[in-house]
């Protein structure tokens, strides 16, 4: 009888130690309980998820240590364009030399934007969130600050985009730039990058932008014509290769390497997150698409 009772606690124990880390978190008590499920390894340095209806937190890896943000950053500059008051979406700004030049300079991202074109900012917004276009972030960051100088009116731009993160008590976020190529000072963290899309994503206009795979918009040229701009989503490996994805923007860069924020909704719950330097465009995607399926299954 008693050699029995030792048997069965062997067994037990040895099935313990087959079964996963979750099996071993919940304790060697039997099972673990209903709904455990593995906690993902990615390749991106730090990771966040939670759940965005409800902010619980889901995921975290180094989750508040600070990063460069690379193109992520343009998540603020779209949030500050549609928090203006009065906002007219299809107002046109005509496009300078100064925004084609900025993204030749820096070998930046771009939506391609030509010299003398009307687009609407609408338009500017899909450049800026599809293409990751930094003449686009330019254009806005120009339209938008104040003062009488281009410097000044992008300096008070990016003024906006530190104060909203402020508004949102985010301690780890600072920016120097309106597109991400930073000055020393640009970053924020997984949960910070998390808090500003979530923010972001209560936009319709922005929602709708974002979870868009390719556009084509119709703009007025110079002369009086028109021409059209098509633009593809950097995002659109997980658009396209993860069921409920809504969002949100890519990032890249030398110091940044491969950042993606994410989210998805399935059955009604919508969870969203963030991976930053990642190892490369494929890693980046396969972490966030890891990142859902556990969110989900949390």
């Amino acid at each position: 009888m008693i050699t029995g009772i030792k048997g069965t606690r062997f067994r037990r124990a040895a099935a313990v130690t087959l079964t996963t880390g979750a099996v071993l978190a919940a304790g060697a008590f039997g099972a673990a309980p209903a709904g455990a499920v593995t906690t993902p390894t990615i390749a991106a340095a730090g990771g966040y998820v939670m759940n965005n209806g409800t902010g619980t937190t889901l995921y975290t890896k180094a989750a508040d240590t600070r990063r460069s943000t690379g193109s992520t950053t343009k998540i603020m500059t779209a949030k500050v364009v549609l928090a203006q008051s009065n906002l007219n979406l299809d107002a046109k700004v005509t496009i300078q030399k100064a925004y084609s030049d900025y993204v030749v300079a820096n070998n930046a991202s771009q939506a391609h934007l030509i010299v003398g074109d009307k687009v609407t900012v609408r338009q500017l917004l899909y450049g800026l969130m599809l293409p990751s276009g930094c003449d686009a972030a330019y254009a806005l960051a120009d339209k938008f600050g104040s003062g009488t100088t281009r410097a000044a009116r992008v300096k008070s731009f990016i003024g906006k985009m530190n104060t909203a993160a402020q508004n949102l008590h985010l301690t780890n976020t600072h920016f120097d730039s309106f597109d991400g190529i930073g000055h020393g000072s640009n970053y924020s963290t997984p949960r910070d990058l998390t808090k500003i899309a979530s923010s972001a994503m209560k936009n319709t206009t922005f929602k709708s932008i974002v979870k868009t795979v390719t556009t084509k918009q119709k703009v007025t040229t110079q002369s009086g014509g028109y021409r059209y701009y098509t633009w593809e989503n950097t995002n659109k490996p997980l658009l396209t290769g993860y069921t409920g994805t809504i969002g949100v923007k890519t990032g890249s860069g030398p110091e940044a390497k491969y950042c993606l924020v994410f989210a998805a909704t399935r059955d009604g719950k919508t969870v969203i997150g963030t991976v930053l330097a990642s190892t490369s465009i494929d890693a980046r995607t396969a972490d966030a698409k890891k990142l859902l399926t556990y969110g989900f299954a949390k």
